[in-house]
């Protein structure tokens, strides 16, 4: 046999710049799994409405006047028109388009000359619901109304977390970074999912976190995998990486959830990998940190984290330069890629390849 196929082989180079893939991925990929979208801190009281974005899909998330976090998407049943941008705070829901009006439970309360259509039936156009659960801070929406509850997909990854000495729901929203790639969105995830990279693209991560393989610790479950790195015994940089967090830890949960703690003081950002055509993805990150946190350690954490992110837009754009040759049909993966693995291997499975 050969020996790259028994070290194991990547998706096939062309999945990562065909649009007919990307269209099956949409579909059995982003449009049947739960999605992180955004935090509470933007629906926190009764008539608070957000929009925001989950895959393709334009999401409306909505504080009813009983408390209960709604979901639906944020297009009306008229003419396809987006609802609500940013945050706002209302007593319903109204198109700026015609006004076609709708209660926070998303039944259709007015649409405009609507008494001039005899066969006007108000029950067949209310707002399309969407799934919507909340772990803490962190609220993921899932495009199936009835999909199984999220905990089926964390799985013991909340133990994980909470093993790091952090209580997420303690944690408060700083601020949210965003990034562009021209690259596919495979090849930014399969980036984050391995460090075998870091001692030679990221120094300053090197320096600080013990990277070598004997060190860094892979895990994966069903539908989220982790990866562990503990503070080098003598280590140098831009930050203290000592505290009650004692080690970092990098989740990522399928399709496009990643979720990062860093050793020290407690903090986790958490954002999502959207693909914004064949050879561009969009992703963002949510940071949290205690309110009480230390500033001069949060901006030296931060100046070390936007430094990694740099470095790693330079790696996939190099990488989606390589892969779309069309020369060579995929790639090798190591046993410290086997995370990468495990994503394609669940892509394969979404796809049914």
């Amino acid at each position: 046999m050969d020996a790259a196929l028994r070290t194991g082989t990547t998706l096939p180079f062309a999945w990562y710049s065909d649009p007919d893939v990307l269209a099956r991925e949409r579909e059995r990929i982003f449009g049947a799994h739960w999605l992180y979208v955004t935090h509470t801190g933007r629906v926190p009281e009764p008539r608070c409405l957000a929009g925001c974005t989950a895959g393709d899909a334009p999401v409306l998330l909505a504080r009813d006047d009983d408390g209960a976090l709604r979901a639906f998407l944020n297009v009306c049943r008229h003419r396809g028109c987006l609802l609500v941008d940013g945050d706002v705070r209302r007593a319903s829901i109204q198109c700026p388009y015609h006004a076609w009006t709708y209660g926070l439970d998303g039944s259709i309360l007015a649409a405009p000359r609507s008494e001039r259509e005899p066969d006007f039936d108000t029950s067949q156009l209310g707002l399309r619901p969407l799934a919507v659960e909340t772990w803490g801070p962190f609220v993921f929406v899932h495009p199936d109304p009835d999909a199984a509850p999220l905990a089926e997909t964390l799985g013991h990854l909340p133990n994980l977390i909470e093993s790091a000495g952090l209580d997420v729901a303690e944690l408060r929203f700083r601020h949210r970074a965003e990034s562009t790639y021209a690259a596919n969105w495979k090849v930014c995830c399969e980036n984050f999912l391995e460090c075998y990279h870091c001692q030679v693209a990221h120094p300053g991560l090197a320096r600080v976190l013990d990277v070598s393989p004997d060190s860094y610790r892979l895990e994966e479950s069903r539908w989220f995998s982790s990866q562990f790195g503990p503070v080098k015994a003598r280590w140098s940089g831009a930050f203290d990486p000592t505290g009650p967090v004692p080690r970092g830890q990098f989740h990522f949960v399928f399709p496009n959830v990643t979720i990062n703690i860093v050793p020290g003081h407690p903090n986790l950002s958490i954002g999502s990998v959207l693909p914004d055509g064949p050879e561009r993805t969009t992703r963002f990150l949510d940071y949290f940190f205690m309110p009480d946190a230390d500033e001069r350690w949060v901006q030296q954490m931060l100046s070390w984290d936007n430094q990694v992110g740099a470095e790693d837009v330079a790696l996939v754009e190099r990488v989606q330069r390589g892969v779309r040759s069309g020369l060579l049909e995929r790639g090798v993966l190591f046993e410290s890629e086997r995370l990468i693995a495990h994503f394609d291997r669940l892509v394969r499975e979404a796809l049914g390849a």
